[in-house]
């Protein structure tokens, strides 16, 4: 019996504190007081289940349905919207005209927004239920000494179950007896392959999940082999309970814009307050009539806050989706698009994601170098692998496909590659005879005849049939008494032999997985296969190796260099070996040496502040569970980092949920990671995230753009209003003339806004810091200035219509005002598209900008030269000459803004 050295270790966590995998096989019966032949009770069994309670998983309690959606009206954003639609309501029924189309969109625009953050709150659960679908139905159990077949969530520990090739492993146990046992526990530990399983091992306490061989997890699925095993945790206290957990435990922080345009919300609604009073106290001081000011002073306030926004936003965000799914990648969560585009560290599975999930043979070698792929010793090497294999080759449609163990499907595919077609090699040199592949032994042997490959060797007898055998080298070699060099076998030698073990420890120290290959050469009168036994593994001629890695995405190492020039640091999280994940990360640079990786093993050592001290250094983690994928996560996030993780087995649900941006993968996803994530990438491509995080940029620079454009426009309105109001002129608009701004020639623009191509250099940028609100890096004070520049022409044009032109009067000079007002934040939206000039980026590039700033000008026209619309609206027709006014001082931010553009640069 194989043993470990046990050891304790103050890291160490366990559910129910026992390390079963560091106990024997009858300690664990002793501890769990069972019995191997004759299992429990059933009268135990009742028991036990009624003190651990059925093996499934548990569910938060759920909120009421009403009780969720009233919750969503709690911001204070949404506050300030209700009561604008109130006011707007309110101001227009004492104007005498009840308006029920500016409140109704405000209050359709909240209704929207609580029923996406309902539907949002449903994800967790969601994740447990996907998680519950992946537990065994049933269970085949040993009570009383006889076998059962039992619902699954009846198990208890204590319990003796049985396991077959193809069953779902139904709760955590530890392994009494194993047959060549393996079990994909990729879902829960990473482990991109099956993990061959040890009953007698007894292994040390602080072994990490992926290397406890002698238990088997829930949700495990056993692909080859069987076993015997006692249950040691059902239920939540499995190692996916723990996950469950976790994923109930963990809030899904808020979103970069979520925290952004809460606070702009705070900031526009106090603003909006101060200023009702500000302009109301000032009106009525100087003797204006108190219901006028209190008119004019609440549209002002309304008309400050853009109730169009949230919106607007949800416009844009929407569009980004659109453009994304063509992109491969699927949005669950709208917010997440903007998320993406703030991600200042991107945490990924390797396998799939940055490599091919596709074990491809990259280096052979005889007994005395390397060889190149298209050699006649490559193409006799690649038979031998091929015949003693036992995958499966099938072209359809002239495609290709192989099926069986992923080492097996690597060399019948390099064959392939070679012109080799296993299914006809296999018709013409048959397996009469084979002793099948055993974790113990860790080789298998086929025998074949007629083997017409051997015309590569020079024989000096016929040889009738041949025997090959593959495995581990350092098990082969041991098995081998001569070599082959150029078709001819040679005795072997201990100088051929040091050969053949530094050829082996290159390819391995690269990260490869090697296969030994040799065979022996047979006569029929040598016996028959039922007499041949252990001598077919004896005296064996050693012919080459064949090294194997996942390799990594040809379009991923570009993506890495575009995250790094955009600021953003690929991590690479695996549940594989470090060797393999160190050679992975540098090649893709990713890291430049292996002082960057770190082992779960050694995260175990360190504490939370620890990590977060140093989680900067490593851009490898390997050999990792869930638990410490969330503490890497949180890591980062403590470091005021936005991450973005993928993940596609159980064991990534908790991070997926935990991290500012969760993508799973749509192609090798579970249910689960799905569930839990707010993007999935339809292609597994690592390079589609890159391509995300653009979009999402580019997103972020659209509502920044929208959100500039209204401000400063609204403050626009604001200025027209205050100016005249502190110098003692009349009221250069009317209540009904600020909504009609507001609402319709504000929101075309600013939704066009958001339909504007990503720009081209988005992707040198740095990510926007988290810390960095809206209007930081200059932005208020651009909206300011321009406010004042688009107050400034509409009082010029309210001042020019009382008191220049010879028609002068107050209702032209309102009548100007309004349409300047109009206009210019209609031409200003033109310079809201780019930092760089609009000669630069094309003037008609945004099509549907150059329709909202035709359609808006058509409305604003009919409004004033349409009769009927222009009582009202409190205006009158204007002349040509007054409308050569209107359009040359609203055209000015355009000419004024382009100016500024050429000065800058």
């Amino acid at each position: 019996m194989s043993s470990c050295n046990r050891a304790t270790n103050p890291h160490f966590k366990n559910r129910d504190s026992v390390p079963y995998h560091s106990l024997s096989k009858e300690e664990t019966l002793q501890h769990l007081n069972s019995s191997a032949s004759g299992g429990l009770t059933s009268a135990e069994a009742q028991k036990r289940l009624k003190t651990y309670g059925p093996n499934q998983l548990e569910c938060a309690q759920k909120k009421s349905l009403l009780l969720r959606f009233f919750s969503q009206f709690t911001d204070f954003m949404i506050i300030i919207l209700i009561a604008a639609a109130v006011i707007s309501f309110v101001v227009s029924l004492l104007e005498g005209h009840a308006d029920y189309v500016d409140p109704s969109i405000i209050f359709a625009i909240i209704l929207l927004n609580a029923i996406l953050g309902v539907l949002q709150e449903a994800k967790a659960e969601k994740s447990l239920e996907a998680l519950k679908k992946m537990s065994a139905p049933n269970a085949f159990v040993l009570r009383e000494g006889r076998q059962f077949s039992i619902p699954s969530k009846d198990l208890v520990p204590g319990d003796i179950i049985f396991l077959e090739t193809g069953y779902f492993v139904p709760a955590d146990a530890r392994l009494l007896d194993s047959a060549n046992l393996k079990i994909d526990e990729s879902s829960l530990t990473g482990e991109s392959h099956p993990v061959e399983k040890n009953c007698d091992c007894i292994l040390a306490a602080d072994t990490m999940l992926g290397d406890r061989n002698n238990l088997v997890p829930a949700t495990g699925i056993v692909t080859y082999g069987r076993g015997k095993a006692v249950v040691t945790a059902t239920g939540m206290n499995t190692e996916v309970g723990n996950i469950a957990k976790m994923i109930l435990e963990d809030v899904t922080p808020d979103t970069p814009l979520q925290k952004r345009l809460a606070q702009t919300g705070k900031i526009l609604g106090i603003a909006a307050l101060f200023i009702c009073i500000i302009i109301f106290i000032l009106g009525t001081t100087q003797g204006r009539p108190v219901f006028d000011m209190f008119m004019t002073s609440v549209s002002l306030a309304v008309a400050a806050i853009p109730e169009g926004l949230p919106a607007i936003v949800t416009i844009m965000l929407s569009l980004g989706v659109q453009r994304m799914v063509k992109k491969n990648a699927v949005i669950r969560k709208l917010p997440a698009v903007e998320t993406l585009g703030s991600a200042t560290v991107i945490c990924s599975d390797k396998t799939g994601t940055l490599t091919q999930n596709r074990m491809t043979v990259t280096a052979l070698s005889s007994s005395t170098q390397f060889e190149t792929p298209n050699s006649d010793f490559a193409t006799f090497l690649l038979s031998l692998a091929t015949l003693c294999n036992d995958s499966v080759v099938q072209i359809k449609d002239k495609k290709l496909s192989v099926m069986g163990e992923p080492t097996e499907t690597a060399l019948a595919m390099a064959a392939y590659d070679l012109g080799i077609n296993k299914t006809k090699l296999d018709l013409t040199s048959k397996r009469i005879f084979e002793i099948p592949f055993d974790s113990t032994r860790k080789r298998m042997t086929t025998v074949h005849k007629n083997p017409y490959l051997t015309s590569y060797l020079s024989l000096e007898e016929t040889m009738d049939c041949i025997s090959i055998t593959k495995g581990a080298p350092d098990i082969l070699i041991n098995k081998c008494s001569y070599y082959c060099e150029n078709g001819t076998i040679k005795k072997l030698t201990s100088t051929i032999i040091h050969t053949i073990t530094q050829l082996n420890l290159t390819m391995t120290q690269d990260a490869l997985r090697v296969i030994a290959i040799a065979f022996k050469p047979l006569k029929v009168s040598a016996g028959t296969p039922k007499n041949w036994g252990n001598d077919l593994e004896s005296s064996l001629v050693f012919v080459g190796l064949v090294g194997m890695i996942d390799p990594p995405r040809p379009e991923v190492k570009d993506a890495v260099f575009t995250c790094k020039r955009a600021g953003i640091k690929p991590v690479m999280i695996t549940g594989d070996h470090i060797s393999t994940a160190c050679a992975i990360g540098k090649e893709l640079h990713i890291i430049s040496n292996n002082s960057q990786a770190i082992s779960g093993q050694e995260l175990n050592s360190m504490s939370d502040e620890e990590l977060k001290n140093t989680i900067h250094k490593f851009g490898v983690f390997a050999r990792v569970s869930p638990e410490h994928k969330v503490r890497i996560v949180k890591a980062f996030q403590n470091n005021g980092e936005i991450v973005a993780m993928t993940g596609d087995g159980v064991n990534d649900a908790p991070a997926l949920k935990c991290a500012d941006i969760g993508c799973a993968m749509g192609i090798t996803g579970t249910d689960v990671a799905k569930n839990a994530a707010d993007m999935i990438l339809t292609d597994d491509n690592f390079a589609t995230i890159v391509s995300a995080v653009s979009e999402g940029r580019g997103i972020y620079d659209n509502i920044r753009k929208s959100i500039h454009f209204l401000l400063s426009s609204n403050i626009g309105e604001i200025i027209t209003i205050f100016i005249a109001i502190l110098f003692g002129l009349q009221a250069p608009l009317v209540a009904v003339q600020l909504l009609w701004v507001n609402l319709v020639t504000d929101s075309l623009p600013a939704i066009s806004l958001g339909m504007e191509p990503v720009e081209k250099d988005i992707m040198k940028r740095k990510p926007i810091s988290p810390s960095k609100g809206i209007f930081s890096d200059g932005l208020f004070l651009k909206i300011i200035i321009e406010g004042m520049l688009i107050g400034s022409l509409s009082l010029l044009a309210y001042v020019t219509g009382i008191a220049v032109l010879s028609e002068r009067s107050l209702s032209l000079g309102r009548t100007m005002c309004f349409s300047v007002l109009s206009l210019s934040q209609l031409f200003h939206s033109f310079n809201m598209r780019s930092e760089h000039s609009l000669f630069t980026i094309g003037l008609f590039s945004n099509k549907q900008l150059l329709f909202s700033f035709l359609l808006g000008t058509a409305l604003q026209i009919s409004v004033v030269t349409c009769l009927p619309l222009a009582a009202i609206f409190k205006v009158i027709p204007l002349t040509i000459q007054q409308w050569f006014i209107v359009f040359a001082l609203s055209s000015l931010p355009v000419l004024l803004v382009e100016f500024q553009k050429k000065v800058i640069k």
